[in-house]
């Protein structure tokens, strides 16, 4: 334990604003969605933006496995499936365009897609219609475009709620779908950090593992809130709670 403080050396404040991150994903991932994206600039100040996403994302994963778990029954896999191929186009996209980039473009890629992410958001709200989007190309233009943000700095939440909000599901199937979407394409992303950006190692997994009880708190305060709320609630509170974080990092 003394090793690994010594070797990030981020101070107490640090390592309080960490464990803060830590119960925000297993917030996020039980159903409320948009407050962790308040955690990727956090993480970005303590530990820097690229190196940041090293750390974050096996902290991802293992809140992915607690929403799949709990979750797991309500996933609709037809959606999945139309999405995640693309997705992982848009990752090794990323993994590349990333690599070549120093850390001042890092921060400002970063800026830029949660601008996109912002529009995005209006858009989907100024839209009267209840149809469901099924072209293929709306699934390709999605899925690239959250692997691209995911990869880049764990900033996909914003399009894959918008995606799977455009499927009009009710609230358990939209979390349990986002959870199996997440645990995928997060554990596909894992390698790149390990062997390409080397941004996740033995040190930060060290890490993780005393994020698990921040995370896990997280997590069953967020399933009491979902619980709570109807589907039409919901799918209000997720749009706004998104929309707010998605301006308080592009404002920070």
């Amino acid at each position: 334990m003394t090793e690994l403080v010594a070797h990030f050396d981020v101070g107490l404040t640090g390592w309080i604003l960490m464990m803060l991150c830590a119960l925000l994903w297993g917030t996020s991932k039980a159903g409320i969605k948009g407050v962790a994206t308040i955690a990727v600039p956090i993480m970005a100040y303590v530990f820097g933006s690229k190196p940041s996403t090293g750390i974050v994302l096996p902290a991802l994963i293992i809140a992915d496995v607690m929403a799949v778990i709990y979750y797991n029954r309500h996933a609709k896999w037809a959606i999945l499936v139309r999405i995640l191929p693309w997705t992982m186009v848009g990752v090794i996209i990323a993994v590349w365009a990333g690599d070549k980039m120093n850390e001042d473009s890092f921060k400002a890629l970063m800026a830029i897609l949660i601008v996109l992410s912002v529009l995005l958001l209006f858009w989907w709200e100024r839209r009267k219609t209840l149809a469901i989007p099924d072209y293929w190309w709306f699934a390709a233009c999605m899925g690239v475009a959250a692997g691209f943000t995911t990869m880049i700095g764990n900033l996909a939440g914003a399009v894959v709620t918008i995606y799977l909000l455009a499927m009009r599901m009710p609230k358990d199937e939209f979390i349990g779908t986002g959870a199996w979407f997440f645990m995928i394409i997060n554990t596909f992303k894992l390698p790149m950090h390990i062997f390409f950006w080397k941004t996740t190692t033995y040190e930060t997994l060290s890490l993780n593992m005393l994020m698990i009880p921040a995370i896990a708190l997280g997590f069953y305060i967020g399933v009491k809130i979902v619980g709570r709320l109807n589907d039409s609630v919901y799918r209000r509170f997720v749009l706004i709670m998104t929309a707010i974080a998605a301006v308080v990092l592009l404002l920070r």
